[in-house]
């Protein structure tokens, strides 16, 4: 049987670094991958994960429907949306080029399935920079982004409360007793039809939304406002055997909509 294609936008970045030794000094430039959990999760899975990092986005996500109809699910995980919204030959020669996140609402809508994983560039993001509120692609999220830092750090970490039924398809197999996440992304539950709140944050951390499952027209959609790997997913997340299950159930769920 061939395997769910799945695109994983965004998960990586690049930093820079200068060493000091005394009077000498000099620089270093680091590249990161953070979805590296996620991808050994899904090995031997029913899923074929292409991982585009963020870099490549920016000329390497389809500009087209039929770019984006090989895939079945398109996660987003810390990238923000200028990456979508601003290719070079916006950005450097000011010519037009489809817009990206309409495309991306619109795949959906036809039968698409999209998750918005987070992060610092995710949803509302570090001082407000991932800014997805009022884009296309938050109008077919489950949930909608505040109009500025929307970071829920948490070092003495906090346990998820699980709120969905056992039986639910991305629950299945998970119990309830789930390993302690170090922070997260507020976002506002939409009051849409089809939304449900499957898991929150615990009263003292405000109790904010962490998954939340959605239709937008014939598609699926899911936020998850934690991360997908270190450091908001602490270790013990990541080496917890329902790790790999939360993520392969999700993707089922997701990528089961009618396109």
């Amino acid at each position: 049987m061939p395997k769910t294609e799945v695109l994983l936008v965004g998960e990586s970045w690049v930093s820079a670094a200068t060493h000091y030794k005394g009077f000498d000094q000099f620089g270093s430039v680091t590249f990161h991958r953070g979805a590296e959990p996620l991808v050994d999760a899904l090995r031997d899975s029913d899923f074929a994960l292409t991982y585009m990092t963020a870099h490549e986005a920016a000329e390497g996500f389809p500009f087209t429907m039929d770019g984006l109809s090989r895939y079945r699910a398109i996660i987003l995980s810390d990238i923000g949306s200028n990456t979508l919204l601003l290719p070079q030959d916006v950005w450097m020669h000011g010519r037009t080029v489809p817009n990206r996140l309409k495309l991306i609402r619109d795949w959906t809508a036809q039968g698409g399935g999209l998750m918005m994983i987070g992060g610092y560039l995710t949803f509302q993001g570090i001082d407000g920079r991932a800014r997805w509120r009022r884009t296309p692609v938050e109008d077919a999220l489950p949930v909608t982004c505040l109009p500025y830092d929307d970071r829920i750090e948490a070092p003495e970490g906090f346990k998820p409360e699980i709120l969905g039924p056992s039986d639910h398809p991305i629950l299945q197999g998970l119990g309830t007793d789930w390993p302690a996440l170090l922070g997260a992304n507020e976002v506002v539950l939409r009051d849409a039809p089809g939304v449900e709140l499957l898991a929150k944050l615990p009263a003292e951390q405000g109790g904010h939304p962490l998954l939340v499952t959605g239709q937008y027209g014939k598609g699926r959609t899911l936020a998850w406002t934690s991360d997908i790997g270190p450091h908001w997913l602490p270790d013990s997340f990541v080496k917890w055997p329902g790790y790999a299950t939360l993520w392969r159930n999700a993707l089922g769920w997701v990528s089961q909509g009618a396109g």
